[in-house]
């Protein structure tokens, strides 16, 4: 590997052009030279329309093109940086080339191609220099372009020679001219450098969205996505054979899904204002269609496959006129008032029955396995009783539509409902206080987080419950209980990781199932056997892997892998935990992910990440706060999961509740102070933070106990805890949980103290707000309270919007745009380069 790096005021070969330092390119990856054609003239006296030679420019696809040129030949130019080119002359030949460019700061320049050819040179796919000429002397032609800091920008050269050429040898050099204010950046070239991990790393390329069994498990549906720019974006799906790998089709409805029984597949199409369901048997492939005029496109089936189901949405009452009265808290949300009603269609007769009606949404949690019964759930709101909404759940026997309740007002979170293999207990997902408590395991705290998902065994007939994971650290989430075996799989939350686990429900053994992922997204089991596990998830550095296990034998396959072609080439700062104990005696969990290229000797600026919510931060690649992200542009990383959140246990957890970031504000200023004290080569004077909506509370409140940070990042942050509490659309319920029986008329100090609004001339840190315009979660006045105050205490503070953006910024542009502002305010403060923010926000 070739790479070349270069400091444009300091090193030995300068070269002036135009009277500035120019960085000269000097190593390449070359295809082979291709021969061209003109094209055939039906008239050889026609004179209109004449074919321009350099139109043979365009002729390459440098789309596909680029992902196949690690395998071209390195070519190297002479000393002066000339790339000199040999060959036949008597034809049209294209000679193309790549390599990429690196700035290690913000730079502007101009790129210039000195040559004799006609050259075109595109930077990341656009066109950025065209000569269309030949001439007897190299010429230059030039462009000005922007570098962001590490990032790889890849450079593509076509060149061009004709038989009626004057230049006898073609030859080019390519170089980076920087602007007077960027002459010390420096530079790194070659057509074989390692790259960086960029924000476009954790959002282009192709991905393992899920893996699902077929019941018997003898087939894997695997669905990808793949993403190139906001346009350039795709859904496929495949199946194969479980046993052998062998590849049956990949051109299945990417909506596709398992029907219960047998070996087929099903998924809709839209057909007007309706939808018809069609069947796909496996392995033959052959389709038919097997229901038509649906009113949804979202299905499910009994288990014998002879009933379909879907939602009836019933609009709610609509008001006219300029006044509306609101009837409850949730009454401000679009589409409050609209209910989902249950229908069965019978696939023989093909008649559509409701099954449910009335004030209240319904919806399916399960079938027993005969598909006799059926359980499904109903939601409330009660805004005069704690914690708000009543769940309801009820079983209706699929023969005769009587239905039974079986928990009536269930007052605490509820995440599923299963049943038992017999049909005669439900697996239920919820909240530590969950019947009566029998599940609390968080003392000394006062209350449990309703965040921090329990398992519960009920027995319908009795109506008595029992906890599982009373004594199990890791919050779950997925959950299946499996026919064959009679086990329940889940998936838990612990720590920075996501796991899987398989619980015995006689014994209440859990057993960690081992995978080959740290971080397992999601998984699938057959219903009807227990040998085949499938799963997906990444790690640091990976996303979007599939896997299958042997549960015999706990070995794991991996099965696709699409990412690894867009990252073998990339350079990951290496990851290693770091946990230290707090004053209150906890250990606090962490991991630091240091700069490629490290170098201990050196001093680097660090940027410090603690969890949004309270789930955890965790072992992900596949968003913008990975570590590795930062790290990619020289920081030490420095991410912490302190007191309160999620997968270590309800006692950790549960300090979340009534805390508004009591004791974990002082355990992140308590680490970060520790993780300086324990690594000199971080400058205890250039560190940032930068959080997400209940981490974006935190990087504000942060900023009114302390001075260690050097700039701040808030996103969608919450600024006065009552506002939030009584504005945002889940303010209240949130609070529910983080502020739990705690009101702003029983507790003022809670929501005002542990605020930054109210404690706002404390901050002298620079703080960047950042908020999505149409935020409906953490409305866009919380940074609007803040960002006035600041203003009007004459501190250091900026406010940028993201426009139709709501809490999470989805759209592909403007999350890049969002992006370059965050890593720009931190070159700003942490590497003391304003440039870059300076030319983002003059």
């Amino acid at each position: 590997m070739k790479q070349n790096v270069f400091y444009i005021a300091l090193g030995g070969a300068l070269l002036i052009a135009g009277g500035a330092s120019a960085y000269t390119i000097r190593d390449f990856k070359a295809a082979p030279a291709e021969r061209l054609y003109m094209p055939a003239k039906p008239d050889s006296t026609q004179r209109e329309n004449p074919f321009a030679a350099e139109r043979l420019l365009d002729t390459r696809n440098w789309a596909q093109a680029a992902a196949e040129a690690a395998g071209w030949t390195t070519m190297v130019p002479d000393s002066n940086g000339t790339l000199r080119l040999v060959g036949e002359k008597d034809v049209p030949m294209l000679h193309s080339f790549t390599t990429d460019l690196r700035a290690s700061r913000f730079a502007k320049g101009k790129l210039v191609v000195n040559s004799n050819s006609r050259v075109k040179v595109n930077v990341n796919g656009e066109k950025l220099i065209s000569k269309t000429a030949s001439d007897s002397l190299p010429a230059d032609e030039s462009a000005p372009i922007t570098l962001e800091p590490e990032k790889d920008y890849q450079i593509t050269l076509d060149l061009l020679t004709m038989p009626d050429d004057k230049a006898t040898t073609p030859e080019f050099k390519l170089e980076f001219v920087p602007d007077d204010d960027f002459k010390n950046v420096a530079l790194t070239s070659g057509g074989s450098i390692k790259k960086r991990v960029s924000a476009l790393s954790t959002m282009n390329g192709e991905r393992v969205g899920s893996e699902s069994l077929s019941p018997d498990g003898k087939y894997m549906l695997t669905k990808l996505r793949e993403t190139w720019s906001a346009a350039d974006t795709r859904r496929r799906a495949q199946v194969t054979e479980t046993a052998t790998g062998r590849l049956l089709s990949e051109d299945v409805n990417s909506s596709a899904r398992w029907m219960p029984r047998g070996n087929a597949l099903y998924y809709t199409q839209k057909a007007g204002e309706r939808y018809n369901v069609y069947k796909v048997e496996i392995p033959s492939m052959r389709s038919s269609r097997i229901a038509s005029d649906v009113a949804s496109s979202e299905v499910t089936f009994s288990p014998d496959g002879r009933y379909l189901f879907y939602y009836d949405e019933a609009e709610g009452e609509k008001e006219t006129g300029p006044m509306h009265r609101v009837r409850t808290p949730d009454d401000r949300q679009p589409g409050d008032r609209d209910r989902n009603y249950i229908v069965r269609y019978d696939l023989q007769s093909h008649i559509a029955t409701p099954l449910t009606y009335g004030g209240a949404t319904t919806y399916i949690y399960d079938f027993t396995h005969d598909g006799a019964k059926m359980l499904y759930g109903s939601s409330v709101q009660t805004p005069d009783r704690f914690p708000f909404y009543m769940t309801s759940i009820m079983q209706m026997d699929m023969a005769t539509l009587r239905t039974d309740t079986i928990i009536k007002n269930f007052d605490n979170t509820l995440g599923s409902a299963l049943y038992s293999p017999d049909g005669s207990k439900l697996f239920i997902s919820a909240g530590p206080d969950a019947f009566g408590g029998i599940g609390a395991n968080y003392a000394p705290e006062p209350m449990g987080n309703d965040f921090d998902v329990q398992g519960y065994i009920y027995d319908i007939a009795s109506g008595k419950a029992r906890a599982m994971t009373r004594d199990f650290d890791p919050s779950i989430e997925q959950a299946t209980w499996n026919y064959a075996d009679g086990k329940i799989y889940m998936l838990g939350e612990t720590g920075f990781f996501k796991k899987l686990y398989r619980l015995d429900p006689t014994s209440g053994k859990i057993t960690e199932l081992k995978t080959d992922a740290d971080y397992v997204r999601s998984y699938s089991i057959g219903d009807n056997e227990a040998t085949w596990l499938a799963y997906c998830g990444g790690s640091f550095t990976s996303d979007g892997v599939g896997y299958l296990m042997n549960l015999k034998t706990g070995k794991s396959l991996m099965v696709a892998n699409p990412l690894d072609k867009e990252l073998k080439d990339v350079e990951f700062g290496k990851m290693e935990p770091w946990k230290f104990t707090s004053k209150g005696g906890d250990v606090i969990d962490g991991f630091v992910c240091l700069p490629p290229e490290f170098d201990a000797t050196k001093k680097y600026p660090m940027i410090v990440y603690y969890y949004g919510g309270t789930s955890p931060s965790t072992s992900s690649f596949y968003h913008l706060y990975s570590p590795q992200v930062f790290a990619s542009r020289d920081y030490v990383v420095y991410v912490v999961n302190p007191s309160g959140t999620t997968g270590y246990g309800q006692a950790f957890s549960a300090r979340h509740v009534n805390a508004w970031g009591k004791r974990t504000a002082d355990e992140i200023i308590e680490g970060v102070k520790k993780f300086c004290a324990e690594h000199p080569y971080v400058d205890s004077k250039k560190i940032g933070c930068i959080g997400a909506s209940y981490g974006g509370f935190m990087t504000q409140f942060l900023q009114t106990k302390t001075d260690i940070f050097a700039c701040a990042v808030s996103h969608a942050g919450i600024s006065n805890v009552t506002s939030y509490w009584g504005e945002g659309y889940w303010g209240y319920s949130y609070n529910a949980v983080a502020a739990a029986k705690s009101y702003p008329w029983t507790d003022p100090d809670l929501f005002t103290k542990q605020g930054s609004l109210f404690n706002a001339d404390k901050i002298h840190t620079p703080l960047l707000l950042l908020h999505g315009t149409v935020d409906t979660n953490v409305p866009i006045g919380e940074s609007i309270q803040l960002f006035n105050a600041l203003k009007i205490l004459g501190r250091d503070v900026e406010f940028i919007t993201v426009q139709d953006e709501n809490h999470v910024i989805s759209g592909y542009d403007n999350k890049l745009a969002w992006h370059a502002t965050i890593m720009a305010w931190f070159a700003k403060y942490l590497q003391d380069d304003p440039s870059w923010w300076n030319s983002l926000y003059k």
